[in-house]
């Protein structure tokens, strides 16, 4: 008899466990609006969510820390006139927010540290281009300020948010309803997925299609397409059958799948999160209750099945928390924020280790907060890696981080080459938005005060009516 060899891995046994009760964020009118993006964003920071909202689109970013139920007065981010459709928080700034909308723009947000008194309504910077809505955004992994948008036009579009100028459009690619888009680990190339049912690699500072597979997967329903590590492609979509797939392709050779594993048959599209660090797909399907997760690898059969998180509530849209907001300290290796119809719920990825000491295996320099690349350095053909950050000491967010304002730049950029002296908080230049923000909340702060010394002083006379009534 031939005995069994069983995989040598150290993420065999990952486990995945819900949060305590009174982990989870309570009370959030979860946007309804039909379209299959994550609804939810995440850093170490921030939790940001689209909500319904009358009127308009909203959505809501709470503290990590304020758990539990969620005050139905607390402020929201509005400003766009139709629904939200995508939010994505910039990789090197964690209190700058992208949203996208059915009403055809992109709007940037600075969001405080501080809890705001009133709803936050006006962006730093709002992003026309596109002429029908906008479902995806992605910042770019290396560059600072680089946001790729796409649009129900079939246009994609990227923009450096530092100026509010369009960088490159590629409005001849798709001719049809765009999926899904994902750069690479250095932000040379995209992966896109279409309505035609093409998967698509592009380099987008030549305009052109560096590689295309038809029909990756026979079924009707959409697709979704992420780069791994080492420049392959993970897709998921549906068979014939209508069983949901996942295939891992080599793009030097889009002939055949390397690899295919058929799940099981439902409508829900898989929505794919790569960790490159661990190397590990987690694959959740809209209206599904439970979190797939598979490891890939260099050898044969390339792709592994590891686990199923199972829970009892459908999952409305999912939050990625960036390798940088784990707890290392308890071996947490993933974190996401599953949302219900009213209700977001931490689910935690661990891999169980006896030792309390800092596992090296498991936590591998992942990409910090600091880009690597300025926008015209990238637009103008240069590459560079992410740079990292090692997770020994945990990591602790940047204090925020107010972004000066230009004539030309709005966000944050590298000071000018040349002699420089040290900036104070005093001699640094506020826009007019900072100023008037800064003003409203002295003002409501003022407002609270004097409605709680009213408050103190009733108090005190109905204090003082007992006391002489009781003499």
């Amino acid at each position: 008899m031939s005995r069994r060899v069983v995989r040598q891995s150290k993420f065999r046994h990952v486990f995945g466990q819900a949060a305590k009760a009174d982990q989870a964020y309570e009370d959030i009118r979860v946007s309804k609006v039909t379209w299959d993006s994550s609804f939810c964003a995440v850093n170490p920071k921030f939790l940001a969510i689209i909500v319904e909202a009358g009127g308009g689109g909203a959505f809501i970013v709470l503290p990590l820390a304020k758990t539990g139920r969620v005050d139905k007065n607390y402020p929201l981010v509005t400003g766009h006139t139709a629904p939200v459709l995508d939010i994505d928080w910039c990789p090197h700034n964690d209190n700058v927010i992208a949203s996208a909308s059915d009403d055809t723009t992109i709007m940037v947000w600075q969001i405080p540290d501080y809890t705001p008194m009133r709803n936050i309504t006006e962006p730093i910077l709002t992003l026309e281009g596109h002429s029908k809505r906008v479902g995806i955004l992605s910042w770019h992994p290396t560059a600072r300020n680089v946001l790729l948008s796409a649009g129900g036009d079939n246009v994609i579009i990227i923009w450096n948010v530092g100026t509010g100028e369009v960088l490159l459009s590629l409005d001849d690619i798709h001719p049809d309803v765009i999926h899904s888009v994902c750069w690479n680990s250095n932000g040379r190339l995209l992966a896109t997925t279409c309505k035609d049912k093409t998967l698509r690699i592009i380099d987008p500072r030549k305009g052109q299609v560096v590689a295309e597979r038809a029909r990756p997967h026979e079924g009707a329903r959409p697709l979704r397409a992420v780069f791994t590590a080492d420049g392959k492609l993970l897709s998921t979509g549906f068979s014939r059958m209508s069983e949901r797939q996942l295939a891992l392709w080599d793009p030097n050779n889009f002939e055949e799948p390397v690899a295919l594993q058929e799940m099981d048959t439902s409508n829900g599209v898989l929505l794919p999160f790569y960790d490159p660090d661990s190397s590990i797909v987690y694959l959740c399907g809209k209206g599904d209750s439970s979190i797939r997760y598979f490891e890939i690898t260099e050898e044969p059969p390339f792709v592994h099945y590891l686990n199923t998180f199972s829970s009892k509530e459908p999952q409305r849209g999912m939050g990625f928390m960036p390798k940088r907001g784990l707890d290392v300290s308890k071996c947490e290796i993933a974190r996401f924020y599953k949302l219900h119809e009213r209700k977001c719920e931490p689910i935690i990825m661990t891999v169980p280790r006896k030792s309390d000491l800092f596992q090296d295996d498991l936590y591998p320099d992942t990409p910090g907060p600091e880009p690597a690349l300025e926008a015209d350095e990238w637009l103008s053909g240069q590459d560079a890696e992410p740079v990292l950050i090692s997770l020994r000491d945990g990591y602790m967010p940047p204090k925020h981080r107010e972004l000066r304002v230009t004539k030309r730049n709005i966000l944050d950029v590298r000071p000018p080459p040349g002699p420089r002296r040290s900036q104070s908080a005093s001699d640094a230049p506020l826009s007019q938005h900072t100023l008037e923000t800064l003003l409203e909340e002295i003002k409501a702060l003022r407002e609270q005060v004097q409605a709680q010394e009213q408050r103190i002083t009733s108090l005190e006379n109905m204090l003082c009516e007992l006391v002489d009534g009781t003499d």
